[in-house]
């Protein structure tokens, strides 16, 4: 009975809790009207320059692949690969692929898919979702690196850093209700078939069950993508607006000091306090703040990593809502981003005591670029974000066939038996 009573008192908190925030931040933004506004016009124009011509292309392609039955083709071939490695089904490597390269929350947004179609259970698609849904390289590169520190080579620090943490976290994350279900493997026809025939009659499967017209398939695909991307756009602009609330009313001035002081145990400069508490709550502003601290470089670097990793309430939100409808929880994927930012900092520190130099043979030109708000930065970004979507098909189905020839070779061994 106290168990009971304790989450019901903890469910009346969090049921009162939540409308009287909305009152707060309502009360605020008519306290400080203008810097609301101001705050609105900047997450709008973050929306529009860089993530609407960076995500429309993966929202629709991965949803219209997904519809057409590509995504069950590929999960039939990469499951030998994904499930020894992160114990996910193989239509896991499809949003591994398109959540690393396009951005969050096409990760998050992709496993929710995959629930819906039953092409993976729960506790898979948590332990999916944990290590897909990963910042963009443009945005490391292009706007972190060359738009606030102001040197492209850095952006392949943060890169590498990143992903290289996300797989050791994928790795990690399978782990995790490992003795639970899985979802058996899509394909299950008859053994003397070969693996391409299997996941051919996958294909063919999944599009008759689909069974809507190109026509109609294209439609929903955009549908849904532009509903999903207006979705994106309030969040960013909701969040906005309370950092900078928070910051004129002098909230984070309040709790500056306390960050100080854990900063200062880990050796950071304390001047990284403010970039940890708006980080806290947005990607952007965080490691804007922290790329223009008073503090040493290599620090800086560090923090922007974390930030970047950490990714912020305003992307856990804009996940929570892409699973929404799904039984997917959010507890392992929160603590999932804690790990992420502890070993995302922790591979920049060891890899920003090389020379600098060295990772400048590294820097990828497409990348390296600073968004603004003008048409051709914009065409860029969609033509560069289209370019790599359909790059990483190819990829992927490529990897798809290797994996599947690697596993065909018949290599001659010996077989010891019991008598």
């Amino acid at each position: 009975m106290n168990i009971k009573n304790k989450y019901h008192n903890l469910s009346k908190i969090n049921q009162l809790f939540l409308p009287a925030l909305a009152v707060v931040i309502t009360i605020s933004i008519v306290r400080f009207p203008d810097e609301a506004f101001n705050a609105a016009v900047n997450g709008l124009d973050v929306w529009f320059t860089i993530v609407l011509p960076a995500l429309l292309p993966f929202f629709i392609g991965s949803q219209l692949l997904m519809g057409l039955g590509v995504v069950h083709f590929m999960g039939v071939l990469l499951e030998p690969f994904m499930r020894p490695l992160f114990n996910v089904p193989g239509a896991g490597s499809f949003v591994m692929a398109m959540g690393l390269a396009s951005g969050y929350p096409v990760g998050a947004m992709l496993t929710g898919k995959l629930v819906k179609r039953k092409l993976c259970n729960t506790w898979e698609a948590e332990r999916l979702m944990s290590f897909s849904n990963t910042a963009d390289p443009l945005f490391m590169v292009g706007a972190v690196a060359v738009g606030m520190l102001k040197d492209v080579r850095l952006g392949t620090i943060i890169a590498l850093a990143h992903y290289i943490s996300t797989l050791i976290l994928g790795f990690l994350m399978r782990l995790y209700a490992r003795n639970k279900e899985i979802t058996p493997p899509p394909a299950t026809y008859g053994p003397q078939q070969g693996i391409i025939l299997k996941a051919t009659r996958e294909l063919i499967r999944a599009r008759k069950e689909d069974n809507r017209p190109f026509g109609k398939l294209l439609g929903d695909c955009i549908r849904d993508s532009v509903n999903s991307l207006l979705l994106i756009l309030g969040f960013i602009m909701l969040f906005s607006v309370v950092i900078r609330i928070v910051t004129v009313a002098g909230l984070i001035n309040i709790v500056s000091p306390f960050v100080e002081t854990i900063l200062k145990v880990f050796g950071f400069d304390s001047s990284l306090a403010p970039a940890v508490v708006s980080g806290f709550f947005e990607t952007t502003i965080g490691c804007q703040l922290a790329s223009n601290a008073s503090a040493p470089l290599s620090q800086r670097v560090i923090m922007v990593s974390s930030i970047i990793a950490w990714s912020g309430l305003s992307v856990h939100f804009q996940v929570m809502s892409m699973v929404s409808d799904t039984d997917i929880k959010m507890a392992p994927y929160v603590i999932a981003r804690v790990i992420h930012a502890f070993l995302a900092g922790l591979i920049t520190y060891i890899m920003i005591t090389m020379p600098v130099g060295s990772f400048e043979s590294l820097v990828i030109p497409a990348f390296a670029m600073s968004p603004s708000t003008t048409s051709e930065s914009w065409m860029y970004i969609f033509k560069i974000s289209t370019q790599v979507f359909v790059l990483l098909l190819i990829l992927v189905l490529f990897a798809a066939i290797i994996t599947h020839l690697i596993k065909s070779l018949n290599i001659i061994g010996f077989k010891v038996v019991k008598k």
